[in-house]
């Protein structure tokens, strides 16, 4: 069954949504996790590597913690999957430059670049909204296999600029600074506890299942669902896509 909605933009969650979890977990995760150590000691006057160290050493109480201990701390919050924005912001630091380097390509789901190609020359703006830093978010659209992708995307969000992904509020500020009404708004997540945060904060809401996800199990709850982009059609100016 084809879903339908009449609005001016669609906000992207990435893991599980735009790509596959298993990716960032099999590749990405190893790749941050093996370069922690010489990011902590070769780039600790960088403001970015510095304000992420104090706000882990905030975490812990503690701060006169070193590097080995931080590097322990990231690890230990790698392996929970916890998304702690000072890890977050780090991975971000690493991945960029990996994507620079041409060491990592993101992933894509086949369905994916076509459908944000399709909404975005119809007019639709398109957004992300993930856990994974801006930094992380914008290495990862613009190293996609099918190319650069940056240039379909209007704005980048993460826990840091907007708020945790389970709290209607964060979504209310994300509204605010795309300067979108919140019922012209469609966000496409795998996870049911960001589904239902989004639509408190009188958003559209889909869930995106894929086989193999981790939530594809548990399912989307009482929300709209669909297995892949091409069966979302989007209005929006008069025009049907």
């Amino acid at each position: 069954m084809t879903l339908h909605y009449d609005v001016d933009a669609v906000v992207l969650d990435i893991e599980g949504t735009t790509s596959a979890t298993g990716f960032v977990v099999d590749v990405l995760y190893p790749y941050s996790r093996s370069r922690f150590a010489e990011l902590l000691s070769e780039r600790a006057g960088d403001p970015e590597v510095a304000r992420a160290v104090a706000q882990v050493r905030e975490e812990l109480g503690d701060p006169t913690a070193d590097h080995a201990r931080i590097e322990k701390t990231l690890n230990s919050w790698l392996d929970e999957d916890r998304k702690a924005s000072p890890l977050k912001t780090l991975q971000g630091v690493i991945w960029s430059e990996g994507f620079a380097r041409g060491d990592l390509v993101s992933h894509f789901y086949d369905d994916v670049v076509q459908a944000l190609r399709t909404w975005h020359a119809a007019g639709v703006r398109l957004y992300v909204y993930s856990s994974g830093s801006v930094a992380a978010q914008r290495a990862w659209f613009a190293s996609s296999p099918a190319g650069d992708l940056l240039p379909l995307v209007s704005g980048l969000y993460d826990t840091e600029n907007a708020g945790p992904k389970q709290e209607p509020e964060s979504y209310g500020r994300i509204a605010g600074a795309a300067g979108i009404a919140p019922e012209r708004l469609l966000f496409l997540s795998d996870r049911p506890g960001e589904l239902d945060a989004a639509r408190a904060a009188g958003w559209h809401a889909v869930g995106i299942r894929r086989p193999g996800e981790p939530y594809y199990a548990q399912g989307v709850g009482d929300h709209a669902q669909a297995g892949a982009f091409d069966e979302i059609t989007i209005s929006t100016t008069g025009s049907t896509i």
